[in-house]
């Protein structure tokens, strides 16, 4: 089983900024693709940036230079630096990823998507 565990959302005014993390824990082989998300009320969720194994990355264009993805590949971990963050960037901010994991008593290779539990990003004055 594999864990996908989110932290950093809150408050933040206009201008200002936040740091997102989301660490993957469990029986994980390999984390390919992570990546974050976000759903705002009365929306659909909406990508907002990727980041490949290897580094490479993506951005929705509401979020280019203003939002940096990285990841510590050994701690299976995904960051999210959001800065000169707007009131439209309200929503709650979900990680994925992509990730091969075994299965203990069988040995068993699963690869998955999965979700964290979501975390509340707040931009007002």
């Amino acid at each position: 089983q594999v864990q996908l565990v989110e932290s950093g959302g809150g408050l933040a005014q206009p201008g200002g900024s936040l740091r997102l993390s989301c660490a993957a824990s469990g029986s994980i082989l390999s984390v390919n693709g992570m990546g974050w998300y976000r759903q705002a009320p009365g929306a659909q969720r909406e990508l907002v940036a990727t980041v490949t194994s290897g580094g490479s990355t993506t951005y929705a264009d509401s979020v280019k230079g203003r939002f940096t993805i990285s990841r510590d590949n050994a701690k299976n971990t995904v960051y999210l630096q959001m800065n000169s963050l707007k009131p439209e960037d309200t929503a709650v901010y979900y990680c994925n990823a992509n990730v091969k994991s075994v299965e203990y008593y069988s040995g068993n290779h699963y690869l998955d998507d999965y979700w964290g539990q979501g975390t509340q990003v707040t931009v007002s004055s």
